[in-house]
């Protein structure tokens, strides 16, 4: 499993051109210049306040309404994935809450919010975001449902590489190299599990094992780079 934690930078700097990850399978979700690829949920297109700034998506929530940011809102793959091997880099402002979703369900006339579908790997700033005191709320767990090891986020501001892999029936989450958590999904006690959630009553969520990628809009800055998936 070791080979799941080599982020695509480290394989640049190993001489492997974007063609040569394209060859082992890679898809580029961002190509460092557009927001081609993505679209805010529910509209066709991605809100103004999703910049590419030095070759980074960066939401800025310099003006923030409610809990999201105006012309933000969660921002969703084009591209839907089954069985997948998800890897990027994300950088949280100071105090900052965010969030990577997938199996989303991309139609809000049946699921208002991405995370009405789809299960999340919370990206936060341990260190002074209020979750960080709640149990499975914290950097890297599998949002709500299980917490990881803890110990391997990087302070807010740094960029910390996040991995999730969905593979037959298996979950498995990395940060910074370290294999943080793993659990199996579809069966009786993720169902279990999701029961005694604060997404029990919604019955959508996380039954569907294919989707799409979506990246939160918590109201606060965040900044994603090298966003690159592949198929299992």
């Amino acid at each position: 499993m070791r080979l799941f934690s080599i982020g695509l930078a480290s394989l640049l700097a190993m001489g492997c051109s974007h063609a040569a990850l394209a060859q082992k399978g890679w898809i580029s979700l961002f190509d460092g210049k557009t927001t081609k690829g993505w679209h805010s949920y529910g509209q066709t297109e991605t809100g103004p306040a999703w910049k590419v700034v030095d070759g980074t998506l960066h939401l800025d929530a310099s003006d923030k309404t409610d809990w999201q940011s105006r012309g933000g809102g969660d921002i969703v793959s084009e591209e839907s994935f089954g069985d997948f091997h998800l890897k990027l880099e994300w950088k949280i402002a100071k105090n900052g809450n965010s969030g990577i979703i997938f199996w989303v369900q991309d139609d809000r006339s049946k699921y208002e919010n991405v995370w009405r579908s789809g299960p999340e790997m919370q990206v936060l700033d341990d260190n002074g975001h209020p979750d960080a005191k709640v149990n499975k709320h914290r950097a890297g767990d599998l949002y709500d449902l299980i917490s990881g090891t803890p110990g391997a986020c990087k302070p807010a501001e740094e960029w910390n590489l996040a991995e999730i892999v969905s593979r037959k029936g298996k979950l498995t989450f990395f940060l910074n190299k370290q294999k943080i958590l793993q659990t199996t999904y579809g069966d009786e006690q993720w169902a279990k599990m999701i029961a005694g959630s604060k997404f029990k009553s919604m019955p959508g969520f996380g039954t569907t094992f294919s989707g799409h990628i979506a990246l939160q809009d918590h109201g606060d800055n965040v900044w994603f780079r090298n966003i690159q998936i592949k198929r299992l």
